[in-house]
């Protein structure tokens, strides 16, 4: 083939993707993602792609602990990559992964990268419950990546930590009570809206191979509480969370337009990276408004502006959906109408939720979509953290119309475009009801409820309650704006 008269040799194409997923459980997370590349491979048609991979990253991987696991992915395809990547934790990471390696492309540092992720939790959780560890790989302490630190893990604020407040499941309830309290929407209506998102996003996954429950609920089930379906932190049911007990893997091969062509891989599998942009919230405490996400509104505008597209003009969307909330978030920030079909896969909660890997699916899933629909094009958003860490990626099949792969980290934009707010950790006294959630044990009890407040002098400050009574009057009504008093101990008085 001759790459076509005015294109930049050193665009970076998609040009082999596989998804791969393990139900009888077993194999360590390494060995599923080694499995995906043969795979995506397989799909780019040219099974030499991945013993020629100059750069492998990886998504850090929760269900055990790697220090590098792209040199044991490198082992296993016989390649000898300059550059092994291995980032932090986060969700937004895959989508990071392929910004930095379009770029890396573009630059003339290497000619083919794959980006990887993988877990074998569902695996690991079973054989914790019978006392087993498994014998997987292990690494030294001093087996390092050439860059980044999977060990780094950003918990949250300590105001947050000193209530015990560190989990998605806890965090992501105070977005929905904020955005629901603006829509001006009654507890049960509001329910009854996420039911019927959620069975949109449900309805995906029960038409994709790649999806781990591809079972089709409908609105009620996903909305009404019941013994298989029990509130986690009110309003969120089971069916409204990620969900991670899955083993699965995915892997993304990249390669230059000129390395693409010298290797004949068919036009039809390649998918231009456009534009790609990454940008960090502050903590959840800190920020000036639960309903409000300056990362994604900057840089997400930003990889379109890039990319050169309106948000009208996306044939094709992804939005990263752990929960509810964060997909809410994510339209209201980029102009996206909640009405238009928001996943190509499914969902965290349907598809699966592998920890930081769901987006590798999510970017899989989305190359062949645009492969089947010619000259469309594709965007895939990615969170990380409680709605903190974001990566955004435009993808066509078609080359984009600037001639080059754009990347942009508009950091000191997202800085200035919200200011922080303080936060009391201390702080006894009257406040009013910002956000709320109310936890359920296993048994769908409620078992605590915590909340954020703020004080009269506009600062935040945090508190929670035990009592069955102040649970159910938070579980089944708006108080948000309603006075309380922070009593000693950051107990919430109602």
């Amino acid at each position: 083939m001759t790459l076509p008269s005015g294109l930049d040799p050193r665009l970076p194409v998609v040009v082999g993707v596989g998804q791969y997923l393990e139900r009888q459980g077993g194999p360590e997370p390494v060995t599923l993602m080694a499995r995906a590349g043969r795979v995506a491979a397989e799909d780019a048609g040219d099974p030499t792609l991945l013993s020629a991979a100059g750069l492998i990253g990886v998504a850090p991987v929760i269900s055990w602990r790697y220090m590098d696991p792209a040199r044991l992915l490198a082992d296993e395809w016989s390649a000898r990559p300059a550059e092994r990547w291995y980032p932090a934790m986060g969700g937004h990471t895959p989508q990071l992964l392929i910004n930095r390696a379009a770029a890396a492309i573009a630059a003339g540092r290497c000619d083919v990268a794959v980006i990887s992720g993988g877990e074998s939790y569902r695996t690991r959780q079973a054989l914790r419950r019978s006392g087993e560890r498994p014998e997987w790989t292990t690494q030294a302490d001093s087996e390092l990546p050439t860059w980044g630190d999977a060990q780094s893990l950003d918990v949250g604020h300590p105001a947050e930590l000193a209530l015990g407040v560190m989990m998605p499941t806890q965090c992501y309830p105070l977005f929905e009570s904020a955005i629901r309290h603006h829509r001006g929407t009654s507890v049960e209506e509001h329910q009854h809206l996420l039911g019927e998102l959620w069975a949109r996003f449900s309805a995906v996954a029960a038409g994709n191979p790649y999806a781990w429950d591809r079972t089709r609920y409908s609105a009620e089930e996903i909305a009404t509480p019941s013994a298989a379906n029990r509130y986690i932190g009110s309003p969120y049911t089971k069916h409204m969370v990620s969900n991670p007990d899955v083993d699965m893997a995915s892997a993304i091969i990249v390669c230059s337009a000129a390395e693409a062509d010298r290797r004949n891989i068919p036009r039809d599998r390649w998918v231009f990276v456009w534009s790609g942009t990454d940008g960090v919230d502050p903590y959840l405490s800190e920020r000036n408004s639960l309903r409000r996400s300056a990362a994604i509104r900057v840089a997400g505008g930003t990889a379109l502006r890039l990319a050169g597209v309106a948000v009208e003009e996306v044939d094709h969307l992804d939005v990263y959906s752990c929960f509810p909330s964060a997909v809410q978030l994510a339209c209201d920030e980029l102009g996206i109408d909640l009405d238009r079909p928001l996943t190509v896969g499914g969902g965290l909660c349907f598809a699966g939720g592998p920890w930081n890997n769901p987006v590798g699916h999510a970017i899989a899933t989305m190359t062949d979509v645009l492969r089947n629909d010619p000259d469309t094009i594709g965007l895939v958003t990615a969170n990380g953290g409680i709605i903190q860490k974001h990566a955004f990626g435009v993808y066509s099949s078609a080359p984009p119309p600037s001639g080059a792969f754009r990347h942009a980290t508009p950091q000191a934009e997202i800085d200035a475009a919200d200011e922080s707010v303080t936060v009391e950790s201390d702080y006894v006294g009257a406040a009013s009801i910002e956000s709320y959630t109310v936890m359920h044990g296993r048994d769908g009890s409620p078992e605590r409820a915590h909340a954020t407040l703020r004080t009269p002098s506009g600062t935040r400050a945090w508190a929670a309650t035990d009592d069955p009574a102040a649970m159910t009057l938070l579980r089944e009504t708006d108080v948000v704006g309603h006075d309380a008093q922070i009593a000693a101990g950051s107990r919430l008085e109602l």
